[in-house]
């Protein structure tokens, strides 16, 4: 799991990154991101009730992204902040490896656009 100070705390939070923020898309998942003061990066995961109806099945996509993320962090840009959604039940059977190049992919999109 991803370290707690690296993670949002409020939903305050995410709602300035949805309001503020771009968009990155890709068939299962988007990124929305936007920069900020604090000095580090900070990560949010949101799986929507649509998408899995079970709390477990939600939890442990969400789990999956956050592992992905922090095995890959320190290619992350720093002082941003970055909401993932996803959309689409694959990725809680994606292979894991596949999982990571997406969000890869997501993120070096990001970084174009800022």
């Amino acid at each position: 799991m991803l370290c707690k100070k690296y993670r949002f705390h409020s939903r305050g939070g995410v709602r300035y990154v949805y309001q503020k923020g771009k968009t990155v898309r890709s068939p299962k998942m988007s990124l929305v991101y936007t920069m900020n003061t604090r000095g580090f990066t900070r990560v949010a995961v949101v799986v929507s009730k649509k998408v899995e109806k079970t709390a477990v099945g939600r939890n442990r996509m969400r789990r999956r992204v956050y592992e992905a993320i922090r095995k890959n962090f320190d290619s992350i840009p720093k002082k941003r902040d970055y909401v993932f959604m996803i959309y689409s039940k694959e990725v809680m059977r994606m292979p894991f490896g596949e999982l990571e190049a997406m969000l890869g992919k997501l993120i070096e999109e990001s970084k174009v656009g800022v």
